[in-house]
This record gives structure tokens, sequence and C-alpha cells, in this order.
């Protein structure tokens, strides 16, 4: 048994390079440096076929010269960054494949070599790996943030199909990290906030504990040189303070695991700088309170064996209470498994103990990685890493398929980087593991999309909750669904989990676009019988009206009909115009106006009260249709609707001075619209109430409302300092407009009401 030094734990050996001089070496020296690089590498190999590494040569020397008379800002040849990335994924022990990809991963972007040429010299999955790497600087994007969100994008989806994607992109980013002294100062800076966003979440999430942590450090040091210089030299003053303590506890430590005769390897380790950092950022503490700096890992044989050493350690030293966590019974999202316990040794000093087999040690050092190391997948650790690194990935691949916007998925995917997790239990007992600060509507959307969409409660523990509480570790939780449900809008401001968040946006994405297409078909139909024709069968449509849907598309530069109807209820193309040119369609056909339907038409088209042919609003339109915020007309106002470009029907009340203002700039897209007789629900109304200040004034509002039977929605007493009298806005809840008048002489009469009146615009 031997303890590790613990300045080599410490800080990567890259830390300690000083930056090199830029400058351009001889021809001879360059060549000479390339092929000490190479040998380098194949001094790795050793672990592959000779017919391997036959094939990784000739991707070698491929690459050599397709980077010929390239160098790197350090003054080095190009080439010697691609064989650091490849001696890192062989340090992961990956295939042969992954080996030649990561030769040649810049071969495509840099040396304009085509995909055909790679699958033609070295096989379509090789191709596909450097092809998946490619970033996309060749696309043209609106913004550098729009690019920068494509190229993680297709980097994460060419991942999910093959995890190796990623792994050489990671060590890709490692070594750029390592030799990035040579970069120029605001290129380092932003490199380093992409790595510690991005990069390192995603080692992180896949297990790569021992690249999140050199990622982290690196980012951490160009970001904040002169913090990271400063808790380093606290660091190496607190080992040579504290040298006498480690010393005295690892020998109790190993006498004490000695006399129960139990084998164990005790290594030393050491927070990083990054993570002393964090932790007196989160705890607002100075370095002297960080009082865990030093630790030690014990790796035993067997799973048994971690909690008989367990049991070793707690009857040497005192357990910290509420610093024990089992990683192994439960694995952390990442598939890292381990038992912590945190002690306190007879000089008062807190000292963290990692307790692991050598199987959990490999995931807990290379993660999803170890699957190459290991063949093997063994039940101590291997396989549950893979299944939950598999799911990860795949949910990736569902997030993709309802978000297409590059900037939303890659939210989504930020949301998941980061598996702080809590663990709680379905009513069959089965564990699921969620992002700190989950809820209920996170935990029916991980089991299914169904169960998701259909949740109408929960309950957590056996009591009912509201949606948006946060589940704690143990809790079981229950959802309680409806065939009838949807999911809600306001759901989005509290569900934590990318996936949630992803099925949410993408049903209310589908049932806007129906909404709008069904007021686009019944607007296109209205001002088509004004030509005294009838609107074509746009379901099932027989062989005639089929020809005329394909011509009006092909006019409108549409992909079909349901896309031209949506964007006519969307208010992107005008219902008139649209008619106009289908009744000429129709008209090629042999088709004449019909008598009846053109009175119809015409009669539908006046402005009179009792319209037939308007668009009629109860109150379940959905999102296609919309109330004006500046009038917020309610049912027995006069109303107009106004079809914006691309923001489906907005309704205002006819003397609301916005709409008449938008009406002199834009005639065409306003349309006849009235209440339905009907109305489903209460509509809001905005009131103004001016009180006499007084203690209890708010109690005696909120009950004249009541009385009236009415609802406020929300209430704003504004900023100014409150003298003798008070205005108040409220949001009623409303039926109509004879509703709303009842509400104000009920808070008229109230005491200390000066004056009630509806707010118009």
């Amino acid at each position: 048994m031997g303890i590790r030094s613990f300045a080599a734990d410490l800080l990567p050996s890259a830390l300690q390079l000083g930056p090199r001089q830029p400058s351009l070496p001889p021809a001879a020296a360059a060549r000479a440096a390339d092929v000490a690089s190479f040998a380098e590498l194949t001094d790795k190999l050793g672990y592959l076929g000779k017919a391997d590494i036959k094939k990784v040569r000739e991707a070698y020397k491929f690459a050599d010269e397709a980077h010929l008379g390239q160098f790197r800002a350090s003054g080095e040849p190009y080439i010697t960054h691609p064989i650091a990335v490849a001696g890192l994924c062989a340090d992961w022990r990956l295939d042969a494949q992954a080996i030649m990809a990561a030769l040649m991963h810049d071969a495509m972007e840099d040396c304009g070599i085509t995909k055909p040429e790679l699958i033609e010299r070295f096989g379509p999955a090789t191709a596909d790996l450097v092809d998946g790497l490619t970033k996309l600087d060749k696309l043209q994007f609106n913004t550098r943030e729009e690019s920068q969100a494509e190229s993680f994008r297709k980097m994460l989806l060419a991942m999910a199909r093959d995890v190796r994607v990623i792994l050489i992109k990671l060590a890709d980013r490692l070594h750029n990290m390592r030799t990035m002294a040579a970069m120029a100062a605001h290129k380092r800076g932003r490199i380093a906030r992409e790595t510690l966003d991005i990069y390192a979440p995603i080692a992180h999430r896949l297990g790569l504990n021992q690249a999140y942590r050199e990622l982290q450090e690196l980012s951490f040091q160009y970001l904040h040189p002169w913090r990271h210089a400063a808790l380093s030299k606290a660091v190496q003053r607190a080992r040579g303070y504290r040298r006498d303590i480690v010393d005295r506890i690892r020998g109790d430590v190993e006498k004490a695991f000695g006399h129960a005769k139990l084998k164990v390897q005790i290594t030393g380790r050491e927070k990083t700088v990054y993570s002393i950092y964090m932790k007196m950022r989160e705890k607002h503490t100075g370095f002297a309170q960080v009082n865990d700096i030093f630790g030690f890992r014990v790796v035993v044989p067997e799973l048994f064996d971690c909690y008989q050493a367990l049991g070793v350690l707690h009857q040497l030293y005192k357990p910290v209470p509420g610093r024990f966590k089992d990683y192994i019974a439960i694995p952390k999202a990442n598939g890292y498994q381990s038992l912590h316990t945190t002690l306190v040794n007879p000089l008062g000093t807190a000292v963290e103990f990692q307790i692991r087999t050598e199987p959990m040690h490999a995931v807990a050092e290379a993660g999803i990685a170890a699957h190459w190391m290991y063949k093997v997948k063994d039940a101590n650790g291997l396989g549950e890493a893979q299944r939950l690194g598999s799911m990860w990935l795949q949910s990736l691949v569902d997030i993709q398929d309802e978000t297409r916007d590059a900037g939303e998925f890659l939210e989504h995917v930020k949301i998941d980087l980061f598996p702080d997790a809590v663990y709680v239990f379905t009513p069959k007992s089965k564990i699921l593991a969620l992002p700190r600060g989950a809820t209920p509507v996170d935990f029916a959307y991980t089991i299914h999309t169904n169960v998701g969409d259909h949740t109408v409660a929960a309950t957590v523990n056996g009591e009912p909750v509201a949606l948006r509480t946060e589940l704690k570790s143990g809790d079981v939780v229950e959802i309680v669904t409806a065939p009838g449900a949807r999911p809600n809008p306001a759901w989005l401001n509290f569900v934590r989990t990318g996936r949630a968040r992803s099925k949410i946006r993408h049903y209310l994405k589908n049932m806007e676009l129906e909404e709008s297409r069904a007021l686009g078909e019944k607007l296109l139909a209205q001002a088509l019988r004004a030509e005294g024709l009838q609107l074509p069968p746009v379901e099932e449509p027989d062989a005639p009206a089929a020809a005329l849907w394909q011509s009006l598309t092909r006019w409108s530069g549409n992909r079909g009909p349901a896309e031209l109807l949506t964007d006519i209820g969307l208010g992107k193309k005008i219902a008139t115009i649209v008619a106009k040119r289908l009744a000429q369609l129709m008209a090629e056909q042999g088709q004449r106006p019909d008598a009846v339907t053109l009175t119809m038409g015409r009669f539908a088209a006046r402005e009179e009260a009792g319209v037939q042919g308007m668009v009629t609003i109860d109150g379940n339109e959905g999102t296609s249709v919309q109330l004006a915020r500046c009038c917020r007309p309610i049912p027995g106002d006069s109303i107009v609707g106004y079809l914006g470009r691309g923001e489906g029907l907005t309704v205002h009340t006819a003397e609301c001075a916005v709409a008449r203002r938008l009406h002199e700039r834009d005639t065409e897209h306003w349309i006849p619209v009235e209440w339905a007789e009907d109305i489903a629900r209460p509509f809001e109304a905005a009131v103004l109430v001016l009180v006499q200040n007084g203690k209890g004034v708010l109690a005696r509002v909120a009950s004249a409302v009541s009385a009236a039977e009415a609802d406020i929605t929300h209430i704003d007493m504004g900023d100014e300092h409150a003298g003798e009298s008070v205005e108040m806005r409220l949001l009623l809840s409303v039926r109509d407009r004879l509703h709303l008048a009842d509400v104000l002489r009920t808070l008229k009469r109230a005491p200390s009401v000066l004056r009630a009146q509806r707010v118009k615009p």
C-alpha cells in the first residue's frame, strides 16, 4: 500500500508547463517532431491488432499529407495536434476506427478533404466519425451564437448515434486547452468559457471525471489567472502545513486495515483549485474554512469489501452526521458508484474517504469510455454506466425530434448537463434519477410522454401536492392523469428536465398550428364564398380538387394545403387574395360562381349586426386567437379582428386607439369578428380603483369584488409613496360587460373607495 504525492495529484501536468515561444521550426526539425510524436502514439496502441495498427499508420500518413505546411499558433507542425488527440483516445483504449478518426478529425474542415474520399480510403464508419466531428464554419449563420448552437447540435446528435464522436471531441478540446498559452488573450477567454459551460459538463455527464476535472481546472486558469495563481499558492502552503496530519491519518488507516486483514489500495487525493474556488463561492467562506481539501481513495477487490471497509473506517474515526452517501446502491446519473464518508480524526480535521472496487474506479475516472477499457460488462459498475450513458444519449435524439431550432436544442441540453440528482420512487418502487429542483411534471415526462401530456395532479408520499412542488430524494411520486387533459404553457416556468421542456413546447406548437390551420380554412372558405364558390375538400380530395390544391400551393410557394391554410390563419397570407387566385383556377376547370353561394358570400361580407360567416369568439379558440392586452375586450364589447403577419388573430375593442392607428397603416389584414352566444370562460378586464388610504383598505376592496362574484387575478399599487389616496390597478375575471358593470357598482358602494372605472387605452 502506498500513497501518491499530493503535488502530482493537484494539478494536471499541462498546467505546470510554461508557454511555448511561437517560432517556426526548420523543416527537418518539424519532420523529426512529427515522427517522435507518432512513435509515442504507437507505443500506446499495443492493445490493437497488427491489422488495426497498419490502418492507423495509413490514416496518419493521410492526415500528415493533408496538413503539410500547416502550423499551430505555438509554431509546432499542425499534425502534432491530431497525434496528441489520438494519444488521448488511445489512453481510453478506443478502437482503431476512433483512433483513425482522431488523426483525421480536422482534415475535412481545414484541408478540403471530402467525405466520399474518406469513405473510399477508410470505409463509411470512419468517415461518419470524421463528419460528425467536423464543425459547421462553412455554413452561413446570422450570428456567431447561432453558428455555435448549430455546431453543438450536430455534434451532440452525432454523439447520440455513436458515442465515440464525443470522446474524440473531448480529447480534441482537452489537448487544445493544454496548449492554449500561445493563443491571443481574447480567444483564450472565449474558448475557456465555452469549455466550462459545455464541454466540461458533457465530460461529467458521461462520467469522464478525470477529463472533467482537468477541463475545469484549465478553464479556470485562463478565465481567472490571478485567482487561480493565488489559490494554487494557498494550497501549496496548506500541503506543507498538513503533511504531518496526512501522514498520521495514512498510518492509522493502513494499520486498521492490516488488523482487519482486508486487502486494499489507498491513494491520496486533493481537491482541484477550481473545486476549492467554487466551494468558497457557494459557502461564502475563506480558504482557511475549507477543511476537506485532502482525502483518501480506498480501492477494494469485491463489492462486499466496500461495506466492510466502511465499517473499519467508522470504528477508527467518528463519522460526520449527514455526510455519508451510498452511490453504490443508487449510482449517480452518469453511472458513478462509490461509498462516500467524512470522518473526524483525533486532531479535529475532517477527511473524506471514497470506497470503491476496481471496475467502479474505472467508471469513476473514465465513465462511458471504460466500456472500451474493459470489454466485459462487469456487474459492479460498467453495465450501469453504459446503460445510464445510453439513456441520456437517446434523450438527445428525442429532444431533437421535437426541437428544430438549434438555440432551443442547446438550451434543453444544457439543462440536462448537470446530473446533481434527486432519487425518487414510482408507486411500484422503481428508482428514477431527476435533476435537483425537478417537479412532478418532470417525473411524469420521464415515465412516458403520454403520462406527462395528460397530467392533472400528483401525490407525493400519499399527500396531494401542487405540480410545481420540488421533489426530494426518497419521495414516492404518483401521477394522476385524465384523457382530456393537455400540457399547460405555465409548466414551462418550473420544469427542470430538457425532455419535459421540449415535449411541452412541441405539443403547444402543434396545437397552435392545428388551430391556425382551422382558422385559415374558415377564412378562405368565407373569402371564396364572396366569389360565389365553395371551398374544394382539403381532406381526401377528388382528382379535380387535388389538382386545384397542387396548382394553388405551387403559386403560393407552400409545401401543401395544410401549410397554406396555416399561413392564412397566422396572417402570413391574405385570404381574399388566395381566394381570388383559387377562383381563377376553378374557372379554368370550368366551375362557375353559384348564385346562392354568391348571395350568401356578399351578405357575409357586410358588417352589420348578425353577420353570417364571421369568426366567432367564445373563449375556446386556443393560441391562434389572442385578446389584445391594450384594451382587453370582454363579451358585450364591440370588437374587430386583426390578422397580424405570423401572429394569428388578435381581437381589439372597436374603440381601441391602438387598433385605430393599426387600421390606418394596414387595412387589408382586418376581418369581422363577433362574440358567440354561449361563452365558455370568464375574461379579464382592467379596472382602476382610487381608494382612501388606511388600514384594511385592500381587504375591503377584495371583499367587494368577491361579493359581486368576480375574481382578482392581478393587483398593482404602483411604486409611488402612499399618500392620503392610492390608485389600485386590478385585473378582474368577469363573465361579460354586464357583470363588469355590476362589479364596478359594488366597488363604488364600498367604504374608502373614491372612484372605480374600467381602464381604456
